[in-house]
This record gives structure tokens, C-alpha cells and sequence, in this order.
């Protein structure tokens, strides 16, 4: 049995992200590969001696908001690495709330603030910030481009996608430091992990990496059976109860409302098809999200724009828990995500799975998921996207076929296909 770390970055995020289902889904395939599994999460935390009010803190949540001004200036500043102390889980604190979160795990460690201390290090210094546990691990895998690292360990970096270099205007990322951080990864990391072979011939093609240097293990996504299953009766009732719309009778989008991930086009195209088939949208607001949310915000929650009802009705949810969510998308008659560009396309394959046909775009990784079992258009053209809806929405036989073809594409990507292509990667440095 080997040690395999990874990093909390983003697993603590309350609503989730791509990046926390890839960690998280990352996290259950090193243990079916029967490694010990620890993760690493920078929580502001008081670090008490007691083990139990260590693991109290923990899950209490506590920022740190009232420890010492200058703890942060202090760790930039030092060259010393990241301390990290072990969160003895002992069952004394009843964590079942966060259980949907929490990754697989044999340790949890926690080092405190180290991605705020080592993102603000890397923008002073230009340095990575090391990083030493109790334990030492065999390999480290950062789930996220961070300036940090483990002495001792192999460290791998995964590269999920380079947008804020394809496509700047679409990201608040400071590019130049963006840039810089990529190119030390490039030169100093053991490897670089990525998504797709869109991905990698992007990481290739603009820092001039070495092509042997970079993998593609794509992803996975394990919906629990218990939501898989549950009868349609039961869903139906869910979705009706939550956005008063019938099972099979609206089109669905769900993710953060960003500019990559086309919104404003979706929505005009909905109004231009003059469908009355409810458009149901399920994220927060992002970044940038403005120009895309001036349409939206007209058509709120089942409110036609001057009561003109051929326009159909447009309902926003801003968060939708995870069961709910499976629910909405077997729910949906069609799952929308035409996306300027995506490193993978994680809804694709979640809808794929779930028996929903897919209206996607025709670039990036998404043709690499997809494969002939979606409907692919061009996302920058409104008129395709229109015209696909009204496809979708007409065609009971387009849609059975998309639906069948679509489960047998997502068996492409199963777990065990996963872990296969994980465990070819990590036998190199295990």
C-alpha cells in the first residue's frame, strides 16, 4: 500500500465545482486502488494540542478571523515550509452534514492557510511554497495548478483546462501570473495530469512541454445508485414540487452563470425557437455574468415579458441540492450546455448517465465526451442552438435515440475505465 496525497483547495466549497467532483471522485478511485488516502485542506484554523478540539475547529469552521494580523505576512515572508497536523476523525463530533463534501479518506491534515500563504508567496517571490506532514507521502496530486509542493513525494499537477489563456475575456484570472505559474509547473513538477486530449494538446501546444511529460486520464462520475433508481414516479413528484414543471416537459441547464459557459445565447436562442416548453436554469451567478443575465433577468421565474405566453417561461434556480439536482436532469426531456469551451464537460456525462439527451457544443473536449450521442452545435451561433430546441423538442424519436446512444457513450467513461487509466499513470511513480 502506498501514501497518496491530495489537496482540499476546493472540497470545502459549499455549492461545489467541477473541480471539487473531479477531487472528490479522484479521492474514491485512490482508495479502490488501495492506496492510503490523505488530503490536505488549508483552513484558518487555532491549531489546540487537543486532538478532539483540533477536530472540533475543523468542523466547527472557524476562519481564524481572530488569531494574529500578521500570520499571514509572516508565512509569505518565511522560507520555512507548511506545517501540517493530522484531524484525528473520532466520531465524538457528528459530521454526517457535511458528508456529501467530505472526499474519501484514511487522514485528513490540515495546514493552516497554506494556499492563501502560497498564492501570495508565489506572487512575491515567485517561489512554491513546501509543504510537510506528519507522514510523508509517496505522491502528492494537486487537483488544481498550486504553487506547492512535497518534499520527498512525487508531486502531479493536474491542468484541467488552459482558459484563462484561450479565452482571457471569460476569466478574472491576473494572466500574466496565470501564465507564469503554469510555465514553473511545466518546468518543475513530476508530471502534469489533464481531462481530455483537447487539454493536452492545449498544455503542449502553448508552454512547450514535452508530450510524454503530460497524461490525459479523462474523468469519471459515480451518481449513487439510490438516485439512479429511484422510480419515476417519485421524480416527477420532486420536480413538479420544485419548479412546477412536468417530468419530461422543460429543457434544462445547470452550472455557474459565467461567460464560458454561454447563458446569454442560451437564452436567446430559447426566445427565438417560440417554444412554450419551460427553459429551467440551475447556478449561481459568477464572474462577468452581466452581459449574460440581461435577457435572463427579464424572464424570471415563470414571468413572460409583457405577458406575451408565447414566449414560454424561463425558471432560475440559484442552487439546487445534489439530489434534487439528479432529479431535474432525469427529469429534463433535454440537458443544455452549449459552452464556449470546457476542459471536459463533467454535465455532459452526468446527463449522458442519467438517460437525458444533450444538446452541447461542437468544440473543445466536448465532441471527445459526447461522441455521436448528442446533438452538437456551433455555440456562437444562436440560430443552431435555436433550431436544435426546436429539434429536441419535437422529436420523440430524436430523443429516444439520443438517450440510448448516450448511455452506452457514458459507459466510456465508467469508474473502472478511470481507475484503469489512474493506475497505469501512478504505477510510473509508485
Amino acid at each position: 500500500m502506498k501514501h497518496v496525497l491530495i489537496d482540499g483547495y476546493n472540497l470545502g466549497l459549499e455549492k461545489g465545482t467541477g473541480v471539487a467532483t473531479y477531487a472528490r471522485n479522484l479521492s474514491h478511485e485512490i482508495g479502490q486502488l488501495g492506496h492510503r488516502t490523505s488530503v490536505l485542506y488549508g483552513d484558518r484554523l487555532p491549531s489546540p494540542r487537543n486532538p478532539l478540539l483540533r477536530e472540533i475547529a475543523f468542523f466547527d469552521g472557524d476562519d481564524g478571523t481572530r488569531r494574529r494580523p500578521l500570520h499571514d505576512i509572516a508565512g509569505i515572508v518565511s522560507p520555512r515550509p507548511s506545517l501540517a497536523e493530522e484531524i484525528q476523525v473520532s466520531g465524538h463530533v457528528i459530521t454526517r452534514q457535511f458528508a456529501a463534501r467530505l472526499p474519501h479518506h484514511d487522514a485528513l491534515y490540515n495546514a493552516p492557510n497554506v494556499f492563501r500563504r502560497a498564492n501570495g508567496r508565489f506572487n512575491t517571490w515567485g517561489l512554491s511554497t513546501p509543504v510537510r506532514l506528519p507522514s510523508t507521502p509517496d505522491l502528492a496530486h494537486w487537483t488544481y495548478p498550486l504553487p506547492l509542493h512535497v518534499p520527498g513525494a512525487a508531486n502531479l499537477y493536474t491542468l484541467h483546462d488552459l482558459v484563462p489563456l484561450r479565452l482571457p475575456y471569460t476569466t478574472l484570472d491576473n494572466k500574466r501570473r496565470y501564465l507564469g505559474l503554469i510555465r514553473q509547473l511545466v518546468k518543475t513538477a513530476d508530471h502534469i495530469v489533464t481531462v481530455s486530449e483537447c487539454s493536452r494538446r492545449d498544455i503542449i501546444d502553448l508552454t512547450g512541454i514535452a508530450p510524454d511529460r503530460v497524461t490525459n486520464t479523462y474523468q469519471s462520475v459515480d451518481i449513487p445508485a439510490r438516485l439512479r433508481n429511484l422510480p419515476e414516479e417519485q421524480v416527477a413528484r420532486e420536480v413538479e414540487g420544485a419548479i412546477g414543471a412536468a417530468y419530461k416537459g422543460y429543457f434544462l441547464f445547470w452550472g455557474s452563470i459565467e461567460p464560458k459557459k454561454n447563458v446569454g445565447r442560451i437564452v436567446e436562442a430559447y426566445l427565438a425557437s417560440g417554444l412554450t416548453t419551460p427553459l429551467v436554469i440551475v447556478g449561481a451567478r459568477a464572474w462577468r455574468s452581466e452581459n449574460e443575465l440581461r435577457l435572463l433577468d427579464a424572464f424570471t421565474n415563470g414571468k413572460p415579458m409583457k405577458g406575451d405566453v408565447r414566449r414560454g417561461r424561463i425558471i432560475v434556480l440559484p442552487y439546487a441540492p445534489f439530489s434534487l439536482l439528479v432529479s431535474l436532469i432525469r427529469g429534463a426531456r433535454a440537458a443544455l450546455f452549449p459552452s464556449l469551451y470546457e476542459g471536459f464537460g463533467l454535465p455532459v456525462l452526468e446527463a449522458m448517465m442519467l438517460g437525458t439527451p444533450v444538446l452541447c457544443s461542437n468544440t473543445s473536449s466536448l465532441p471527445e465526451v459526447a461522441g455521436d450521442a448528442a446533438m452538437a452545435v456551433d455555440p456562437y451561433d444562436t440560430a443552431a442552438i435555436a433550431a436544435g430546441l426546436r429539434a429536441l423538442d419535437a422529436d420523440t424519436g430524436l430523443r429516444d435515440d439520443l438517450s440510448r446512444h448516450g448511455l452506452a457513450q457514458a459507459a466510456l467513461f465508467s469508474p473502472d475505465r478511470y481507475r484503469a487509466r489512474l493506475a497505469a499513470l501512478y504505477q510510473r511513480f509508485l
